[in-house]
Formats: C-alpha cells, sequence, structure tokens
C-alpha cells in the first residue's frame, strides 16, 4: 500500500467514474488506465484500512475497483501484485500476524438486476431451491475466532485473506 497521494492521479480526489468503453481503447492506453487505478485504489486501500480515514464514498471505490477488473480481463492485464487479487488490508507490522488455516476471502459486488441474476444462476447450480434473506451490508471489521471444545484459542482480522493480526 502507497501512503503518499500519487501526483496526477486522476482517480484519488473526487473521481469520475465516467470511463470509456473499455471496447474503444486500444491495449496501450488500457494498461496505462490499470496502472493508475491500481496506484489510486492502493492509494484508497491505505486510507481506509491503515488510516481509517477514506478520501471517496464506498460506491465510487467499488466503480474504480470495478473498471480494473473489467480492464484487467479484458486485455489479460493481471499482475500478481494488482489489487484486484487480494482482500483487505495488509498486516500492521504492529500486532502478531497469524496466518488463517482456511483463507478469509470477500463476497463480490454487485450493483445491478443482471449482476443479481448471474448470482441466482450461480446458486441454482448447486441449491435445488435456494432461500434468500437480504439485509444491508455495513462496513466493519472481519474476524475469525477459534475455538477449541467450547474454549477460546484466538481472534485474528482478515488482513489480507491469507494472513490476519492476532
Amino acid at each position: 500500500m502507497t501512503s503518499r497521494n500519487p501526483p496526477d492521479n486522476p482517480y484519488i480526489a473526487d473521481p469520475n467514474p465516467d470511463f470509456t468503453p473499455v471496447e474503444t481503447l486500444s491495449e496501450t492506453a488500457a494498461r496505462a488506465q490499470a496502472e493508475t487505478l491500481r496506484e489510486a485504489i492502493r492509494y484508497h486501500d491505505y486510507r481506509y484500512y491503515v488510516k481509517a480515514d477514506p478520501v471517496i464514498a464506498d460506491r465510487t471505490y467499488d466503480h474504480l475497483f470495478s473498471r480494473l477488473q473489467t480492464l484487467e480481463d479484458a486485455f489479460d492485464l493481471q499482475t500478481p501484485d494488482s489489487p484486484t487479487r487480494r482482500v483487505g488490508g495488509q498486516p500492521l507490522d504492529e500486532l502478531e500476524t497469524v496466518e488463517h488455516v482456511v483463507p478469509m476471502l470477500s463476497i463480490d459486488a454487485g450493483d445491478d438486476d443482471e449482476a443479481a441474476r448471474e448470482f441466482d444462476t450461480r446458486v441454482r447450480r448447486t441449491v435445488d431451491t435456494p432461500e434468500y434473506v437480504c439485509e444491508p451490508k455495513f462496513d466493519g471489521l472481519s474476524v475469525e475466532v477459534i475455538y477449541r471444545e467450547g474454549v477460546y484459542e484466538r481472534a485474528a482480522t482478515r488482513g489480507d485473506g491469507q494472513e490476519g493480526e492476532d
């Protein structure tokens, strides 16, 4: 994560999430936009996860993140260090790091009817008659709590999904 405001990045302060359609971009333009988005998302992650002081709305962040995913998929631009390849933030050095036995992953974000239909289709492949419960999403802290034979053993934050903080 980067702690400083990257200069001249249009996706830092008050970003406009109206993007040129992907199919009209050259690979060079897509590659440049993807790198600029990665830089901005890392900055926003730092502000959100480390500083607890986000500078953009969650919905705006989701649009930036979604655009990066779209570019990476359309132009095969995935990188191992891309924000789209992890969840949460890096564990802090000040706290003991623990490895999750089973990775703690994040849910996919969807913000339209088509995403809901696609989700339902995926669920129906494994569940005959699914029942859904809807509730508002609240941002907060994801925690894994482990009990052995009813006795508390450990609690750890999600961190980056593979490692969290004790």
